[in-house]
């Protein structure tokens, strides 16, 4: 099915041959699992109510890989869930907003724009590598920085840090007559991401807790 993970069910059925020793796994998930929540604060905890098919994938092998660490717990089996939202870095190929800036993507206006959340590879890295160690079994985790923008106010605080200008902004009619599908699709969901867990049950002290940091430091890389 088109909303069915087609890959985490092979891999659970690998892991299934080794039930005697059954592993811990990090899984890293989306943050489209949540839906729109109209900018709203979503936990762990909140509802899940995704739409597109590419996020009802990800319910679906959250879905399974938990169920089969139930199954298998006394086996050892352990699953960890991060929801991830947009990645970013500057030694990461697409990890920096440069490209769309350089092509003119606009973005909505303020009064109509959404909430997005990021978290700089770096501290994705060492989210995994913690929940791995100290992760509380059949658990999720939103894996998100401090930051507490909209997407546009993103695009404009990079053209800023690179001197380049800001991205125009456009109608919500005009966007959906210009811009892909996908694109669109990033637009429609606007939630922001609690990350007491991460901070309070992981304990990740974040490298760079807000976008401006992060992307200052992908500025001076491209610099040096």
């Amino acid at each position: 099915a088109a909303t069915g993970d087609q890959r985490s069910r092979n891999l659970l059925r690998a892991l299934v041959r080794r039930a005697n020793g059954a592993p811990r796994v990090v899984y890293g998930s989306t943050r489209g699992v949540y839906g729109d929540w109209q900018g709203a604060w979503v936990a762990e905890t909140t509802p899940l109510a995704a739409t597109t098919a590419r996020a009802l994938r990800r319910v679906d092998a959250e879905q399974q890989l938990r169920r089969w660490a139930l199954h298998h717990r006394h086996s050892g089996a352990a699953v960890h869930v991060l929801r991830i939202p947009d990645i970013y870095a500057g030694d990461r190929e697409g990890g920096t907003p440069v490209a769309r800036l350089q092509r003119g993507t606009p973005v909505l206006p303020r009064a109509d724009d959404v909430y997005t959340s990021h978290i700089h590879a770096d501290d994705l890295a060492r989210a995994v590598a913690l929940a791995l160690w100290r992760g509380k079994p059949q658990r999720v985790t939103n894996v998100a920085d401090n930051s507490q923008l909209r997407m546009g106010d993103y695009f404009d605080l990079a053209a800023q840090l690179w001197g380049m200008a800001p991205p125009p902004r456009i109608s919500r009619a005009d966007a959906a007559q210009q811009l892909s599908p996908v694109l669109l699709s990033f637009m429609s969901e606007s939630r922001r991401l609690c990350n007491q867990r991460l901070l309070q049950e992981l304990g990740l002290v974040l490298r760079y807790p807000t976008v401006r940091e992060g992307l200052a430091a992908a500025v001076v890389l491209k610099n040096e």
